[in-house]
């Protein structure tokens, strides 16, 4: 096993099949295992003072089969490349989780995707990349958004 340890955010999108590519390139140059993370915000229900109905939290089944979708669909070119990797998925935000993990691993890199929504949105709601670019307690590569 490695002794580097690089982190990458994944959630199934194109954005972030860029930061695996970018893994799939460099954890070899790096000798270093990849950390996939999926992050899973469980909404947070605010009802009234006469309602009251807990959201549904996902049982075992819901979460094993996230796992196998992280792992063999969004990891497919880590494993096509012959790279070590894990698959991390764990419930809060995806820059806390992300952060979190990069922490407990020791990990040398995080490897986030720039999805670029830009303007209003952005600055009211922040990114990922922007609040780890402030929090991530290692250093961090921020992957472009595929041209569109």
């Amino acid at each position: 096993m490695s002794e580097r340890v690089i982190v990458v955010g994944v959630d199934g999108s194109a954005a972030a099949q860029g930061a695996v590519g970018w893994c799939v390139e460099h954890a070899p140059l790096l000798d270093a295992e990849v950390v996939a993370v999926h992050a899973v915000e469980l909404p947070i229900y605010v009802g009234g003072p006469f309602e009251f109905t807990p959201p549904a939290v996902p049982g075992e089944e819901w979460r094993a089969d996230l796992h196998r979708t992280v792992e063999q669909e969004w990891c497919a070119p880590l494993h096509e490349a012959g790279i070590p990797f894990r698959v991390v998925v764990e419930e809060g935000s995806p820059a806390g989780v992300l952060s979190d993990v990069a922490a407990r691993e020791h990990a040398s890199l995080v490897v986030v995707n720039r999805r670029g929504r830009g303007g209003f949105t952005e600055l009211v709601l922040g990114s990922v990349s922007h609040q780890l670019a402030h929090h991530a307690p290692c250093p961090l590569v921020i992957v472009p958004a595929p041209a569109r």
